[in-house]
């Protein structure tokens, strides 16, 4: 590991945030980044910085104040508003109490910020505010971590980092950790550091270039220590080796299974709580399902307690998976997920024994499952979530190995573990997330690429869902699934190529979808053409194609969607696109016309035969969508000439052409449609095999 610290960085960051903020508050933030942007130093919100200064407050007198990372906040993206400034006086008052509760300390914090609007600062905030110094960063660095995660891990850090560093065994988070990494510094007041068997490393310095290479010093003491004492050691051996192909189809085949059996009763009992998937098959993660380490290492606790939240205690591990069968190794999932369950309520039991206060207890599901020939299986309530997850689970195998490797890796205790799940300060991180209608949900929508299927997906990310666009044209779907994550401002859809009129390439994009987010919910079948011609001049060829889009597509897709639902057991929606013209066809549009009624039928049909599965099949009936955002209708594009012509009109009149047609007099868009998707999609109403008319109002095309 090599310092990233740069001067023309550290000019950048000043330029940027100096004139606003000062100098010192904005080298905090450039080297808070360089931590954060480390994978092998910090995840997903791990980790804290802080800086001590001066500012003036509103009568002009120049007080002592610390800025600290507020919780929640990525190291890697922080800003100054990132990092909440607080009355530093004050804070170090606090030293000389006995004793001060989480509650108390929280508030404490709360009411010592400059700026009532900040986030919430850092539950490790007076830890580092009672260190001396000016600048102090603290990591769960992978190397610190296999080197303390042993039975002897505070003797093997000494051996390691050398004297200048002050080295406590584990010590719970919150008041008593700081006081007593203060009294470690008081003592030692030369240290560099300070490491946190099993939880971490701070390292300080007068300035911001001082602290982060101290930081980088230390990592690498512990790099260098652990290379020695493994020499060349081979970490894993294997029973087989393990192949990346077959990876990819058992994934496709358990995750499903997984995340029904996962899934969870919603409140009312009228749905589930579903999670969203995300899929490590990285060689390393195959490797060490694969090896003969792995039954040792998985039953023991996460490398650093940080990340029992969202990892839990252990991961659900299935050395023998029964790939051959899906029944066989459905019941075997089932079993092992079953097993956890109550393993985890033994657990929990008895954690709450030992603590007077009563703990709401969390869910029982495994959130990492590791399977031999698949992988690590990842879950949370997004893909954001999940993929959090999948970062952590990759490090913690990694690190894991390593530790065993050169002694034998120990985590904290369960009691421990346990303090620290259900420790409040860290629970309120994960509290008061909005639930939105679609939350942990996974949508496909064919057409990928088009008008309508950018409204939809559009209408469903924003409803909580992830998205598969899907298409024959991977680069224009790719575009609009770009778009939605910027917009976003995260991995909410993905492009997969598809033709529906391809039976492999169908299920081939079902499967990807299911290993790229866990399974399937909301099957939106949307892919059609359009062929202009009168029935006199219609050939059998031209109906043909347009009837293995609009009617077999669709007859394909919804097979494959079953296939998802029944892995899944945990129900589903079937939202067809079909046309106004099923009930009000048009001149010269009678391939068309036909191929969306019988794509219809096959969708009423579905309704009854799918219900067994509790999957819903409606239906949408659209008309008159000409384009969505700067993505065009591909329909209208084809008949928009002659529908103009016919009608003695310029084709820039078409579209208000057919508002006034309507009794609204509105103009219909794609976001339309896929609000109409979301409404079926968010099981409303107990509705099946229906239609709705999303058209402004046209009395011929009335379902009847």
């Amino acid at each position: 590991m090599i310092s990233q610290w740069t001067d023309k960085g550290a000019e950048d960051a000043l330029s940027q945030w100096g004139t606003d903020h000062g100098e010192d508050l904005a080298l905090r933030v450039y080297t808070s980044r360089l931590i954060g942007a480390d994978p092998e130093l910090v995840l997903h919100g791990g980790g804290n910085t802080s800086v001590k200064t001066k500012v003036r407050n509103i009568f002009e007198e120049e007080i002592d104040v610390i800025f600290v990372k507020g919780s929640g906040s990525s190291l890697d993206s922080v800003t100054p508003k990132d990092l909440p400034g607080l009355d530093l006086s004050r804070l170090r008052r606090l030293r000389n109490l006995e004793s001060l509760t989480d509650e108390e300390m929280v508030n404490q914090l709360r009411t010592r910020l400059l700026d009532a609007s900040s986030p919430n600062p850092s539950v490790e905030t007076l830890l580092h505010a009672f260190l001396p110094h000016s600048f102090v960063d603290h990591s769960h660095a992978d190397a610190i971590l296999a080197l303390t995660d042993q039975p002897n891990g505070v003797e093997l850090a000494s051996e390691a980092l050398g004297g200048s560093i002050g080295i406590l065994p584990y010590v719970m988070p919150g008041f008593p950790l700081a006081q007593a990494v203060a009294e470690v510094v008081e003592t030692s007041p030369d240290l560099s550091g300070v490491v946190l068997a099993k939880h971490g490393l701070f390292s300080f310095g007068a300035s911001a270039k001082e602290s982060y290479e101290r930081h980088i010093h230390l990592v690498n003491l512990a790099e260098e220590f652990l290379s020695k004492r493994r020499n060349g050691k081979t970490i894993f051996t294997f029973a087989r080796t393990p192949f990346k192909e077959e990876a990819k189809s058992n994934a496709a085949m358990a995750f499903p299974i997984l995340r029904g059996l996962l899934a969870e009763k919603s409140f009312n009992e009228e749905g589930f709580k579903k999670v969203v998937g995300h899929w490590d098959n990285s060689v390393k993660t195959l490797e060490f399902c694969a090896s003969r380490e792995a039954e040792t290492l998985v039953k023991s606790g996460p490398i650093t307690p940080d990340h029992v939240i969202r990892t839990k205690k252990l991961p659900l591990f299935i050395d023998n998976p029964a790939w051959s069968d899906v029944e066989t190794l459905r019941n075997q999932l089932s079993e092992a997920v079953h097993s956890y369950r109550n393993s985890y309520d033994a657990y929990f039991r008895k954690g709450q024994q030992n603590t007077a206060v009563i703990k709401d207890k969390l869910s029982s599901s495994p959130k990492v499952v590791l399977l031999n020939g698949a992988g690590a299986l990842c879950f949370g309530s997004s893909y954001k979530e999940a993929n959090i997850v999948a970062d952590i689970t990759q490090h913690t195998l990694a690190t894991k190995a390593l530790a065993q490797v050169i002694g034998q890796y120990e985590s904290i205790t369960d009691r421990e573990l346990f303090e620290m799940e259900y420790w409040s300060l860290e629970q309120a991180k994960l509290k008061g997330a909005r639930i939105l209608p679609l939350s942990g949900q996974v949508a496909l929508i064919t057409g990928g690429a088009g008008a309508i299927a950018r409204g939809i997906a559009i209408e469903c990310t924003k409803a909580g869902a992830q998205v598969a666009l899907c298409d024959t044209n991977k680069k224009g779907a790719s575009q609009t699934a770009a778009e939605i994550n910027h917009q976003m401002k995260g991995n909410y859809a993905k492009a997969i190529e598809m033709n529906v009129t391809n039976d492999e390439s169908v299920r081939e994009a079902f499967d990807e979808t299911s290993r790229s987010f866990g399974g399937v919910d909301i099957v939106v079948p949307n892919a059609g053409i359009a062929y202009v011609e009168r029935i006199e001049e219609l050939s059998s060829k031209e109906a043909r194609k347009v009837s293995e889009v609009n009617y077999i597509g669709v007859l394909n897709t919804i097979r494959e969607a079953a296939r998802i639902f029944r892995l899944q057991m945990t129900g589903g929606n079937v939202v067809l696109n079909a046309s106004k013209n099923v009930f009000s066809p048009g001149q010269e549009f009678g391939a068309y016309s036909a191929s969306k009624a019988a794509a219809s039928q096959i969708a009423k049909v579905s309704a009854i035969e799918l219900a067994s599965l509790s999957v819903r099949v409606n239906l949408i009936n659209a008309d008159a969508i000409f384009s969505s955002g700067s993505v065009p209708s591909g329909l209208w594009d084809e008949v928009g000439p002659e529908r103009a012509r016919r009608r003695g009109i310029s084709l820039g009149e078409l579209p208000d052409f057919y508002k006034e047609r309507n009794l609204l007099k509105t103009r219909v868009d794609a976001h339309h449609v896929g609000r109409a998707v979301v409404f079926f999609a968010s099981n409303l109403t107990p509705t099946t095999g229906a239609t709705l008319p999303v058209d402004g109002g046209i009395p011929e095309a009335f379902p009847r």
